[in-house]
């Protein structure tokens, strides 16, 4: 729950920010807030009902909020792969290719970018529960883990959700492959920190993200136990929400600058509020 707590406020934290302040009105920062947006819908689809399940001692859950619970968080999961995957030709374009970067990162195509995330993660979502859900239980239903996860109730679903990690993990490779080709070849040791820095932030989020998946599908599944599985996944679904807001936070001055304008404004509404009850009940 204290990690639950933490990642929910960072990342509420990540997104209030950038959507308030206008001087972060920029295709990356819109992806960005994409991101703790997904990563808040992330671990809000799992932790709540496990510590439920722990606290009460009933280690159950309905047919049809098993089927809720699922799609959620493969939509969060496929998106915020596609997200990243995004973030990653941001960089690239704006870093190869900076006269063109006002184009090809329009907010059109910014808006293009997220709404394709959350489109295609839904669809890939729905197919995978609505199989999951549509198979014949007629033994055994319970499922050795903490959440339900399609793999954990389907093996052979793990096919296809290697196809759809591993898509957008290409992309990000190969935008960065580019990327470090063209900070090697800067003449500017600036500009070269400079996009060492930005780059860096978003390649430890991307390991976060990638490594459990990647130690987990890639591998045949002999190799691995349940009880490791769900060791796992307790760092991708629990542990990297929380940790990709500390990451963006403290590596990025112009997101501490824009939290600390945000609570100035909202410290200075309440002085304001607690200012106009003062003269109201005085009045009175």
């Amino acid at each position: 729950m204290v990690v639950f707590v933490l990642a929910s406020v960072g990342n509420s934290g990540m997104t209030a920010p950038i959507l308030l302040d206008p001087r972060l009105h920029t295709p990356m920062y819109f992806l960005l807030s994409q991101l703790s947006l997904m990563d808040l819908l992330y671990i809000s689809s799992t932790v709540p009902k496990m510590v439920s399940n722990f606290l009460s001692g009933q280690k159950s859950i309905s047919f049809l909020g098993c089927g809720v619970q699922s799609f959620f968080f493969l939509t969060m999961a496929g998106s915020e792969g596609l997200i990243l995957a995004s973030m990653a030709y941001d960089r690239f374009m704006a870093i190869c290719y900076p006269l063109h970067y006002p184009i090809r990162m329009s907010k059109v195509t910014c808006v293009k970018m997220i709404l394709g995330s959350w489109t295609l993660g839904s669809i890939n979502s729905l197919a995978h529960t609505v199989y999951a859900l549509h198979l014949p239980y007629s033994r055994s239903r319970a499922i050795n883990h903490f959440f339900c996860d399609v793999p954990a109730m389907v093996p052979l679903a793990c096919v296809s959700t290697i196809v759809f990690l591993l898509l957008p993990f290409l992309g990000i490779t190969a935008s960065y492959g580019w990327v470090l080709f063209a900070v090697f070849h800067m003449h500017s040791k600036e500009g070269r920190r400079k996009a060492c820095t930005t780059c860096f932030t978003h390649l430890t989020v991307v390991t976060f993200c990638y490594t459990p998946f990647v130690y987990m599908y890639l591998r045949p599944r002999i190799l691995h136990s349940p009880a490791e599985d769900k060791s796992l996944a307790v760092f991708y679904t629990i542990l990297t929400p929380m940790l990709n807001p500390i990451v963006y936070s403290l590596r990025n001055k112009e997101v501490l600058g824009a939290m600390g304008r945000v609570c100035g404004m909202f410290s200075s509404r309440k002085k304001g509020a607690w200012l106009f009850l003062l003269l109201f009940f005085s009045a009175e």
